[in-house]
């Protein structure tokens, strides 16, 4: 464009001065048109708060259960007492030796081994005491005693059943079945009667195969 005055060159300097204040003004606009999109996007997440996404509804989530532990030592343990159940009909009068206090040997056991019992040369690691107990829960303590006397390597043990003076008669009527019961048990090489000391007609010193 030609200009041919002043008055013209102040013409077209007033136009570019326009353009370019136009152009702030809609870059202003624009900003401030941001400006609050972005306050209204805060306005909602503020109002909603915390939001999670809506689980896909075409797949069934089924809660995990854990299985259930299985009781294996437990199990075991309720073979072993039905294995190592005592009958009260064993006649153990033929097995025991025939002296004034009765003791016992498993077949191949020399009669040193109860001699040394008597002695208490095997030092005695733990005891049971059946007074008190009805016969079956004497027969099912006892054979739990052996077995895990047994099971942790243990020896010698004194076994409790008392004089049977508290008995109707005072008749020892626990005495003759715990001496049954013990002659049934594998694990049992020998046993005597104790020591007075040691509770003397009331009790019994067992000495059990080595284990563990």
């Amino acid at each position: 464009m030609k200009l041919n005055s002043l008055q013209d060159l102040k013409k077209v300097q007033k136009e570019i001065q326009a353009a370019h204040a136009l152009a702030q003004a809609q870059e202003a606009a624009r900003q401030a048109l941001a400006r609050q999109a972005e306050a209204a996007r805060n306005l909602f997440a503020l109002a909603v708060g915390v939001v999670k996404p809506l689980p896909d509804r075409n797949q069934a989530r089924l809660p995990k259960v854990a299985a259930a532990p299985v009781a294996l030592q437990r199990q075991k343990d309720e073979k072993a007492v039905l294995r190592d159940a005592l009958s009260d009909e064993f006649d153990v009068s033929t097995l025991l030796d025939t002296d004034d206090a009765l003791s016992f040997r498993r077949p191949g056991i020399g009669p040193d081994v109860t001699h040394k019992l008597r002695k208490g040369e095997w030092s005695i690691q733990r005891e049971i005491d059946l007074h008190g107990l009805r016969t079956d829960e004497a027969r099912v303590a006892l054979a739990e005693f052996i077995r895990l006397s047994h099971r942790n390597g243990l020896r010698c043990v004194r076994v409790v059943h008392g004089k049977g003076l508290g008995s109707p008669g005072k008749t020892p009527v626990l005495k003759s079945k715990v001496h049954s019961w013990l002659v049934q048990k594998n694990q049992v090489m020998a046993f005597v009667q104790a020591k007075p000391s040691e509770g003397g007609a009331g009790a019994l010193v067992v000495l059990l195969k080595p284990g563990g």
